[in-house]
């Protein structure tokens, strides 16, 4: 990239010059998760360090905008200064059949204190997800299990699941249902059972226009933040701050590139109290480092990352798919430059 400085508004560039130089992926991906098998994104390199431009395909242009200011912050700004070297992470356990479970936990390593396991798949039933949490536990046994439904339950749903699940003393269940009003009233029910599971509020952050709602309604016990939605490392850092909650800094099926953001938040956040969803480099079949950002002994290490020009040209896009990535990094910063917050 040229040498121009460094604009407050990373917004602010000559967007066909950085155009010509993004590099759009796509990797497999060593199990199938959220119902795809790869995963593809957009690379940019800028005045300080790589970011990464990866919204799911589904999600409108709108929503996109975080994502490419996030990519811009890390590309154009780089990150806040840490405040430690290593951040732990969890293992993902995707929707598998439970017979899958230890493959897909021996690829972790050793070291991993927490394992987040997918549930409320479309298509599964209750039964598939507590045969799923117990082969967690029958593998790992020492390990905090915390659940995540993508908002898949209804309120009642969400009451028989989580009253079956906490037979494995969850760490926490993440967004059960939809919606602020949703997760209090689960959140009112399960405490009136005697339920003893704490409630974890990700898509009512992430998703949401107002991201502190769900915590002035006193609807979750912590919140997951994810950079790339939230518009970068530095918006994350101050929703956290005026949220008041815990937070757990997770991924959203990144590249390394990505994951690195994932981690610069979590090295900067003043108190990490759990092991963030950042292992997910281990679903990942290549990446754009030989080796891919992936734990050691449970734990990530803090710092830039940049991809290496033989995994980057193993896995580059060429023709229609990439052309439909720059077509979508057009419309959505010209919506950021005629927008109210640009």
């Amino acid at each position: 990239m040229s040498e121009h400085p460094v604009s407050a508004n990373p917004l602010d560039l000559d967007l066909e010059e950085v155009l010509a130089r993004v590099v759009v992926v796509e990797l497999p991906l060593t199990v199938k998760f959220r119902g795809v098998t790869t995963r593809e994104a957009v690379l940019v390199e800028g005045e300080r360090g790589w970011g990464e431009f990866a919204p799911f395909p589904e999600y409108d242009d709108a929503e996109a905008l975080a994502w490419w200011r996030s990519c811009l912050e890390a590309a154009r700004c780089g990150f806040p200064e840490p405040v430690r070297s290593h951040v732990p992470v969890n293992a993902t356990v995707p929707a598998v059949a439970a017979n899958a479970v230890p493959d897909v936990l021996d690829r972790y390593g050793e070291g991993i204190t927490a394992v987040k396991v997918k549930v409320a798949e479309a298509g599964q039933d209750l039964e598939q997800d507590l045969a799923r949490v117990a082969a967690v536990r029958a593998h790992w046994p020492q390990v905090a299990i915390r659940v995540d439904a993508n908002q898949g339950w209804d309120h009642g749903q969400a009451v028989r699941a989580l009253s079956a699940l906490a037979q494995y003393d969850l760490e926490y269940a993440e967004q059960p249902v939809a919606g602020v009003d949703g997760l209090y009233a689960l959140k009112e029910e399960l405490a009136r059972r005697g339920v003893e599971v704490p409630i974890a509020a990700d898509e009512s952050v992430r998703k949401a226009e107002d991201p502190l709602a769900v915590a002035r309604a006193g609807a979750a016990d912590l919140i997951v933040v994810k950079v790339a939605p939230l518009g970068g490392v530095r918006r994350a850092l101050g929703i956290v701050q005026q949220a008041g909650l815990p937070a757990v800094v997770s991924s959203a099926l990144d590249t390394s590139v990505g994951l690195s953001a994932g981690v610069a938040l979590a090295a900067s956040l003043p108190e990490l109290p759990y092991a963030c969803g950042l292992g997910t480099g281990s679903l990942l079949g290549q990446d754009v480092l030989a080796h891919g950002l992936k734990p050691s002994n449970g734990q990530l290490p803090v710092g830039a990352v940049s991809p290496e020009p033989n995994n980057l040209r193993a896995v580059e896009l060429h023709g229609p798919r990439q052309q439909w990535w720059v077509e979508r990094i057009r419309r959505v910063h010209r919506l950021g430059q005629s927008g109210p917050n640009r």
